[in-house]
């Protein structure tokens, strides 16, 4: 391993025990293999080796990052590059995302390209919006969103404001291989403070920002007059400032922050894991804090702010935290219903859409089924969301709203990714508005389901910490029926359709071919059942986990709710235990 002059002392030293205690899988583990582009981009431990994130292997990302933006868009030195960071950061490597965006500004600075470098911690749409706002050639956001605390990211987007998608990861991935040796002036955080070319976007970017919400609020008036209270925490993350003038911009007084979790703390020091997708587990002092306060309803935003979870008090002084599905259930009834307020004419509903990742609830499917817009589903992740919402932007369509279930949401199309922040807001202004009705959120997701059909969905994950085991499972489902046939049925249930992404097959296509584009990174397996349940396993592209998803769509008018429910809890059930083997495979379930 080469030491340059400017390189982290503490991870040379990680490096040093290694080789010197004869740590060989260790250091194969860390030095044999490199980040790849998941769903979010490079992400991986903080720590010494090219598998892992650290000041070399980031100054080497943007080296390529900069060898192929060099390649393909001739004005890179007039357009520039975004950076933005979260708030992480590890004694023992010497890491942090700040310092981690200002080596990444200075390797660009080096080369003459202007940066627009952030000079605080922002929220991770903060970045897409500003890479739209000024044309820059591409941004870069450092943040492993709501991951475990040893764990940091590099996430890129490309000029449109969306993430980077195939075919500009691979080749960036060649560029990054091409250009392992750090330039002379990589190393140089200085250049951040000395050079002509780094601006700071940040008041520039919050003021723009929180002027266009205007777009996706609808009763400004009637928020300013809500006797409803909002308990926000940001969960030790960058959350609390932006969310609290969002709320302002709506009309609403700022919600009230959980005092333990507002400031950036990398510990994450009072939840188990800062995921808020988790529920009321880690909402715990969020929930006491709203029944000592009487706020009726708590956001919480995950650490970098571009997800959101929702929990609101029952009259019987329960909970109930809304999953994804439901969220979006709510989000996309609202955002179509303002929409058809300011659109009367029928007509223009032709130019309208909501899309969702395809491990979603259909329910979105239904809305536009009954209501006339269009519909369409993508690969998991919000980068194929924003990729296709720039698409159908340029050819004069509307998309109102898109989601995925792990509590990623898009109202509008203000930025072409998850937005946490804008998404709060507009979460307050549906329950004030509801309760000008007389109706909780919860009431209205019943309404919902009774006009469009009950949509039960189930979606949970075992952890496996060994990748050739999670190959070992998607084979032996591949051939559970002699080479390459997949099960007939699940437990009891029957199994008619088959689509493996992973491959390219589809059992209901008249070809045999998958629609949606082949995903040979990550596995991903679809089972629709005789009974109409829909099931996907799939390994997470950001976390050593087997996620598995199930639902139920009822025809509309359909409420025997009970049955449904303990039909898919069986289905959900059978899939784990017989395709996953979790005790054979030495699975961890979910444990919070």
């Amino acid at each position: 391993v080469g030491r340059g002059s400017g390189s982290n002392p503490q991870t040379w030293k990680q490096m040093e025990s290694l080789v010197r205690e004869g740590h060989v899988v260790e250091l194969r583990r860390r030095l044999c293999s490199r980040m790849t582009f998941g769903t979010a981009g490079l992400r991986a431990e903080m720590s010494a080796g090219f598998a892992c994130i650290n000041d070399l292997t980031v100054i080497q990302s943007t080296q390529g990052m900069y060898k192929y933006l060099a390649k393909y868009v001739p004005d890179l030195k007039t357009r520039g590059l975004v950076v933005g960071f979260d708030t992480r950061a590890q004694t023992s490597s010497g890491c942090t995302s700040e310092r981690l965006a200002r080596l990444t500004a200075a390797v660009m600075l080096c080369k003459d390209v202007p940066v627009y470098l952030f000079s605080t911690y922002v929220p991770t749409p903060f970045v897409p919006y500003a890479v739209m706002k000024y044309g820059a050639a591409a941004g870069v956001m450092i943040t492993a969103s709501h991951n475990r605390k040893e764990d940091n990211g590099y996430k890129v987007y490309w000029h449109n404001g969306a993430q980077i998608s195939s075919p500009h990861d691979k080749e960036i991935l060649r560029c990054i291989e091409e250009s392992s040796e750090p330039w002379p002036g990589s190393w140089n955080e200085d250049l951040v403070e000395s050079s002509r070319l780094r601006r700071d976007p940040l008041e520039d970017v919050c003021r723009s920002y929180m002027e266009e919400l205007n777009t996706i609020c609808f009763h400004r008036e009637l928020n300013t007059m809500s006797p409803l209270k909002f308990v926000h925490s940001s969960f030790h993350g960058v959350g609390h400032n932006y969310v609290q003038r969002a709320f302002q911009q709506f009309g609403f007084p700022p919600p009230i922050p959980v005092p333990e979790q507002k400031d950036p703390d990398p510990d994450f020091s009072t939840v188990s894991c800062p995921n808020p997708e988790e529920g009321e587990s880690v909402l715990e002092l969020s929930l006491r804090l709203a029944e000592r306060e009487e706020a009726r309803i708590v956001v919480a935003t995950d650490p970098d702010a571009d997800r959101l979870a929702v929990a609101e008090q029952n009259d019987n002084c329960g909970w109930k935290v809304f999953t994804g599905n439901e969220l979006a259930a709510l989000l996309g009834w609202w955002m179509l219903f303002n929409w058809k307020e300011a659109h009367p004419d029928p007509a223009d509903t032709e130019r309208v859409y909501m899309l969702a990742t395809t491990v979603s609830s259909k329910i979105l499917k239904a809305f536009a089924r009954i209501e006339g817009f269009h519909f369409e589903e993508t690969l998991p992740g919000f980068k194929w969301i924003g990729n296709r919402i720039h698409e159908l932007t340029k050819t004069g369509k509307e998309v109102i709203f898109s989601f995925e279930e792990s509590i990623g949401f898009l109202c509008g199309n203000m930025v072409l990714d998850k937005d946490g922040v804008s998404t709060a807001a507009v979460v307050a202004e549906m329950a004030a508005y509801l309760h000008t009705k007389n109706l909780s959120m919860n009431q209205q997701l019943i309404n919902i389901y009774e006009i469009y059909g009950y949509h039960i969905s189930r979606t949970s994950y075992v952890i496996c910490n060994d990748p050739p085991t999670i190959h070992r499972i998607f084979s032996r489902l591949r051939n559970s029926g002699g080479s390459g046939v997949y099960p007939e049925s699940c437990g009891d249930y029957c199994i008619t359709h088959i689509r493996d992404v992973t491959t390219g097959y589809d059992s209901s296509q008249p070809d045999k071919k998958c629609v949606l584009p082949l995903s040979r990174n990550s596995q991903m397996v679809t089972f629709t059942f005789q009974n109409g349940i829909v099931a996907t396993l799939r390994t997470s592209g950001t976390e050593p986990k087997i996620k598995y998803y199930t639902e139920f769509c009822a025809a509309p008018g359909e409420r025997d709710i009970s049955s449904l429910e303990e039909e898919l809890r069986k289905v959900t059930a059978a899939l784990v235990e017989e395709f996953l083997e979790p005790e054979k495979n030495n699975l961890l379930h979910r444990s919070v």
